[in-house]
């Protein structure tokens, strides 16, 4: 059979809550062999950060929510394309959550005075279901708990990693898409919350094994990100990146399978 090294990371470029801004706007990207491959969230300050990481825009990106701690860049974005000749971003953004999207940020009158430009002249928006293709890999998306049902999404990489994005704990979930070795980048916070998950209820709701996969984010400080790593926990770091391990077969394109000797 023919070796088959993916190369694939998750880079942090903010780990903090809503409040956080001194940790940045929570955002990570997956990069294969150190390129940047699909960004995940686009709130304030994550496209500047990308670009002093990358040296430039973002190519692709999915939406976890939308929350404007999660879209608040995407005028930016807007702005810093809509007057130049640039490739068209892929947004992959769950069905549900398009029409609150348009409400949110694209259905703004005249995105430039003079007229003439519509916000999603300067996107490639693909509304996705339970899965997509990006880069040769089949990603797969899963409803979480955040504030009401079907306004926030998950995404995973069958055998590399799960990004639970907001959400309170949603066992039932990661024992479907990190159920095999998975790492597992979770949102947490000290005391759990009708929005979001805390210390306590990792312990109450998800097995040891799994725990112990555990990458936390979306805290409200260094005082909670201590008292989660004196928890046990691996906690995320801005700039700090995650190797992954080798995505399953199914994960791959056809084309990018290995033969049977």
């Amino acid at each position: 059979m023919a070796e088959h090294t993916s190369g694939l990371a998750l880079r942090f470029l903010g780990v903090g809550s809503a409040r956080a801004v001194e940790l940045g706007a929570s955002s990570a990207v997956l990069e294969q062999d150190g390129r940047p491959l699909l960004l995940i969230d686009v709130g304030p300050g994550v496209l500047d950060r990308y670009h002093a990481r990358y040296g430039g825009l973002p190519e692709a990106m999915f939406l976890t929510h939308p929350h404007i701690d999660h879209i608040g860049d995407f005028e930016h974005w807007f702005y810093r394309l809509a007057f130049v000749n640039a490739a068209l971003p892929r947004l992959y953004v769950p069905a549900p959550l398009v029409r609150w999207l348009q409400k949110r940020v694209a259905s703004f009158p005249n995105w430039v005075a003079e007229g003439g430009r519509n916000f999603w002249d300067v996107f490639h928006l693909i509304p996705v279901d339970e899965h997509f293709w990006h880069g040769g890999w089949r990603f797969e998306v899963f409803p979480v708990r955040h504030h009401a049902p079907d306004s926030a999404y998950g995404l995973a990489l069958a055998g590399a990693f799960a990004y639970s994005g907001d959400t309170r704990p949603i066992p039932e979930q990661l024992a479907r898409h990190a159920g095999r070795g998975e790492r597992v980048f979770h949102d947490c916070t000290l005391e759990g919350n009708p929005s979001h998950a805390g210390l306590d209820d990792l312990a109450r709701e998800y097995p040891d094994g799994l725990r112990a996969r555990m990458v936390l984010y979306h805290y409200a400080d260094e005082e909670a990100a201590a008292a989660m790593r004196a928890a046990g926990y691996e906690v995320a770091r801005v700039g700090k990146t995650h190797a992954l391990p080798e995505p399953a077969d199914e994960a791959r394109g056809p084309w990018e399978r290995p033969e049977n000797d």
